[in-house]
């Protein structure tokens, strides 16, 4: 058993903290005695604020127009730092069309489909924001 005595707001109080054997737990803490005077009646501590709800998954994207083609949106913001393959460029499925920088990184951005390319509406050294299209599969 180990004897403190804490000082708080000017006010001294005797805390007493008993061992745990080896294998125990951390001790739960000792209620304050006061010292000399009583001590103020405790204010009750406000409750701790509720958990975030989990925000809703996002909606499925509409069904493009037949013909339209498939676009492939930027994950995450970042800088269109190379084009490999340009509007009428036949391209195959995982086909690496361009890599965008995000954080110091180079991310390959693959075709979703066979096709071709129908629509590059980016540049290289272009910044784009997550969601913007980057290019068109058709």
């Amino acid at each position: 058993m180990r004897k403190f005595t804490v000082t708080v707001n000017g006010q001294d109080y005797d805390v007493v903290v008993k061992d745990g054997g080896a294998a125990a737990a951390a001790p739960a803490p000792v209620a304050a005695a006061p010292a000399a005077a009583p001590a103020p009646a405790p204010v009750a501590a406000a409750p701790a604020p509720a958990p975030a709800p989990a925000p809703a998954p996002a909606p499925a994207p509409a069904a493009a127009p037949a013909g339209a083609g498939e676009s492939v949106e930027a994950p995450m913001p970042g800088k269109v730092i190379r084009i490999n393959k340009h509007v009428g460029d036949a391209v195959a499925s995982g086909d690496e069309v361009l890599v965008l920088e995000a954080m110091k990184m180079g991310n390959p951005i693959m075709a979703p489909c066979d096709g071709k390319i129908t629509g590059m509406p980016v540049s290289e050294g272009q910044s784009v924001q997550g969601g913007d299209v980057l290019f068109t599969v058709g």
